[in-house]
């Protein structure tokens, strides 16, 4: 049987969305532990595979089991405001009651044969304080080294997947969105259907809080949907545009005319973007890639503006020409 939510008209009133840099820190390494499907992000993981050989993973990857097994959701919980920045978010997941995070943490040991009996399993569940501790800081090394500096590109494609469900409700109404979210997400006669998942007899049911939408970079070509107490019933869908992702390849006549690497990075700021997001995206050295920045910045091809500690770069209109010329 698939799992279902019946939402009745309170729930209808609030599904909403919001975006989770948490959420997205987690899909990420879920991501990394599936094999074989990687698809859009094979340019991420060969980005970050230096970085990620240089962690020791092993006590998230206890809590990540493989397959269908449960992943506690105090790592990723559904987050309470649309828009909460990592920060908040890790706050509150520091904040975690000790017995929630042990009742948690052994059902998801459970899911993997002798992972409750192994030394991180039974230091885990003998100190939950302490497990939080730990996790919480491993996934901001995490976060901060492999996906802060893409974040401004993956969070624009997040907005935009958001604004482009928006407008098919308001086009098509809650069924044009509800049944648009996902191949394998249906909706009919106020039911959410997801035929790709399990159903579970503890899942969490709709009971007046709506379900959140979360859209995710890295949860494709998955959907996943977040179901224990206490957390409001979530679904976790791939966001609309991943093709974007591919950094698109610069034409012979671009780089011709600005040089390979100039040309690479005009090309790949089809959203706004800082240095080090670049460099991890060009395989170039920051030094480089600022220097390149600076160059097309003052031949008017971009701007560039501050957005809390990073700058980011986008391009003119001029630039927009010159790259859509190329492609012609």
């Amino acid at each position: 049987m698939p799992l279902t939510f019946r939402l009745g008209t309170e729930d209808l009133s609030r599904c909403r969305f919001a975006v989770s840099p948490l959420c997205h820190t987690h899909e990420a390494l879920r991501m990394l532990r599936r094999r074989g499907r990687h698809g859009y992000h094979r340019p991420w993981l060969r980005r970050t595979r230096d970085a990620v050989a240089g962690f020791d993973l092993r006590e998230l990857w206890l809590f990540i089991p493989t397959g269908s097994g449960y992943t506690p959701d105090f790592l990723g919980a559904p987050p309470e405001v649309p828009y909460p920045s990592f920060q908040e978010e890790l706050e509150r997941m520091r904040a975690t009651d000790p017995a929630l995070a042990h009742e948690e943490m052994s059902r998801s040991l459970a899911c993997t044969p002798g992972a409750v009996d192994s030394p991180l399993g039974r230091a885990a569940l003998d100190d939950p304080a302490g497990a939080v501790r730990r996790l919480a800081d491993l996934t901001e090394r995490v976060w901060r080294t492999l996906l802060a500096p893409d974040w401004p590109r993956h969070r624009a494609l997040l907005d935009a997947d958001i604004a482009h469900r928006t407008r098919q409700l308001a086009d098509g109404g809650l069924e044009a969105l509800l049944s648009g979210l996902h191949p394998g997400i249906g909706w009919a006669d106020d039911t959410l259907t997801l035929r790709t998942y399990p159903d579970h007899e503890d899942a969490q049911r709709a009971d007046g809080r709506g379900v959140l939408l979360l859209p995710s970079v890295f949860v494709w070509p998955d959907v996943v949907s977040g179901f224990a107490r206490p957390w409001q019933p979530t679904v976790i869908y791939p966001a609309h545009g991943m093709g974007g992702l591919r950094p698109a390849a610069p034409s012979d006549a671009l780089a011709r005319l600005l040089g390979r690497h100039r040309a690479a990075i005009l090309t790949a700021l089809d959203a706004p973007a800082a240095t080090t997001a670049l460099a991890l995206r060009q395989g170039l050295a920051p030094s480089s890639v600022s220097a390149h920045l600076s160059t097309l910045r003052d031949a008017g091809l971009l701007t560039s503006h501050r957005q809390g500690h990073q700058v980011l770069y986008a391009r003119t209109a001029l630039g927009d020409a010159v790259v859509r010329g190329g492609r012609a």
